[in-house]
């Protein structure tokens, strides 16, 4: 029985998007290894065991004939190793994962003070800083794991969406191992790896499952049928709400180099949360989209009411000053979420008629590692009779951890790339999808209100990954 590979990149990227077929013949892809002990050195706040699991899987792997018996693998998913990269926007990530979730090494550069200097994300310099250290975060993950190149299954990589110039770093660092190990490399989608980094640390999370993923650059509302099959029922029309959380940040002298939101969150705790009425977002909108552009320009103008002067850093602010921006801080973050809660309300409502089954909400991003965003959400979750997932802080923000688990889950069922050659020509067309839905969207999430520009935009993941089936179906069906 021959097992055909379909790969999600770069071959279906194309228009017509037909996946390529690789037949899997190679015994440099190490999917057990004997004698593999390597030490556990987690790179977080919390411990190992946190993040540590056993599952039982029951997946679709199948040994290819091609193969020499005396080369056959034992498929044992424990004994898988994928080294994930990660570099979309302003982190450059690296793990070491195990096929049973354990995170043998996590490795994270910041770029914290970029952000201070320029008060965002400046992509060139982003781009720039990525490629000074990703070399050293890559050895370094897998030294932490007490591991080579030669100890891996396969390598993941973040190809979108996300920022163009920082997306190809990544990628190059990724192909470049993968070429000089002749290993099979996953393209891996970020918002999907936020989704499900949360079966890693939840054993009890199967398909179907809904998953809100909130960040500095996307605020979609999900329905996960299964691996790679997704239903969109919501999306952002213009800002995310992490964007509203870091100019929030900015625009009350917060100090940046922690990111937007764990400033406005800490602040808020020393302010009155209805002091400044703002309006939540597309009241009238029965719908489960998102618009948080609003939102931002009345905390401007009540910023500018205040003669709140964003170059005054807070810590240096008189004492009513202080209390003026921690009232802001705390009402701009109660009207933030509750337009969460009102759109998560509804969007649970039309995934249960979808799929009845639903069990679980996860809540990923670098916003859900926002307390409150956490404890009013459960709220929602729990009156729906459904139980709320969140991954512990250090894996809702951009990691390498989450690129490594997804390219595990979808390395197990075959989609994966053959390795790249060794040494690539300099005018090789990397494989880059900065902008990329996950899901198609549901027909009655549509939004007229919609503003995002749909030019160049990549098909939604899928798409891409029905049409592989479709085509690998009409194979068999051919045989």
């Amino acid at each position: 029985m021959v097992r055909r590979f379909l790969t999600l990149s770069p071959v279906i990227s194309r228009l017509n998007l037909n996946p390529g077929i690789f037949l899997a013949a190679s015994p440099s892809l190490r999917l057990q290894r004997q004698n593999l002990k390597p030490k556990i050195s987690i790179i977080s706040p919390s411990s190992a065991s946190t993040f540590q699991r056993t599952r039982a899987y029951t997946t679709r792997t199948r040994v290819s004939s091609s193969l020499p018996r005396s080369e056959s693998w034992k498929l044992d998913d424990d004994g898988l190793v994928v080294l994930g990269i990660e570099t979309s926007c302003d982190d450059t990530a690296a793990a070491v994962v195990r096929g049973n979730g354990e995170i043998l090494s996590q490795v994270i550069s910041s770029q914290a003070e970029l952000l201070a200097q320029y008060g965002g994300v400046a992509p060139k310099q982003a781009e720039e800083a990525h490629s000074r250290v990703i070399d050293k975060v890559v050895q370094d993950a897998l030294d932490r794991a007490n591991l080579t190149e030669k100890d891996l299954a396969a390598v993941a990589v973040t190809i979108g969406p996300g920022l163009g110039l920082c997306l190809r770093v990544g990628v190059q660092k990724a192909r470049r191992v993968a070429g000089a190990f002749n290993l099979p490399i996953v393209g891996v989608h970020h918002m999907e790896a936020h989704a499900l980094v949360a079966r890693l640390v939840e054993h009890e999370l199967s398909f179907p499952f809904m998953a809100l993923l909130i960040s500095g650059g996307h605020n979609i509302i999900v329905l996960a049928h299964e691996l790679g099959q997704y239903t969109q029922l919501g999306t952002t029309v213009d800002d995310a709400i992490g964007e509203a959380f870091d100019k929030t940040a900015k625009w009350l002298g917060l100090d940046l180099r922690r990111s937007g939101g764990p400033a406005v969150e800490e602040l808020a705790l020393e302010g009155d949360s209805k002091s400044v009425m703002f309006n939540v977002p597309m009241k009238n909108h029965k719908d489960c989209n998102f618009s948080y552009a609003g939102l931002k320009t009345q905390v401007r103008l009540a910023i500018e009411a205040r003669e709140i002067d964003a170059k005054c850093p807070v810590s240096s602010a008189t004492k009513e000053d202080r209390r003026n921006r921690a009232d802001i801080a705390a009402s701009f973050q109660r009207v933030a979420v509750l337009h969460l809660e009102e759109k998560c309300e509804r969007a649970i409502d039309w995934a249960l008629k979808l799929e009845p089954c639903i069990k679980h909400m996860v809540v990923s991003g670098g916003v859900a590692s926002n307390q409150y965003v956490r404890s009013r959400l459960n709220n929602i979750v729990e009156n729906k009779n459904l139980k709320l997932v969140c991954p512990p802080p250090s894996l809702c923000t951009d990691n390498g951890v989450m690129v490594a688990w997804t390219g595990l889950e979808h390395f197990r069922v075959g989609r994966f790339d053959p390795p790249p050659p060794a040494i690539e020509p300099d005018d090789y067309v990397y494989d880059l999808r900065p902008r990329w839905p996950l899901g198609e969207e549901y027909a009655q999430g549509r939004s007229e209100a919609r503003s995002l520009r749909t030019a160049r935009v990549h098909p939604s993941l899928t798409s891409i990954i029905r049409a592989a089936d479709s085509l690998h179906q009409q194979t068999q069906t051919s045989q």
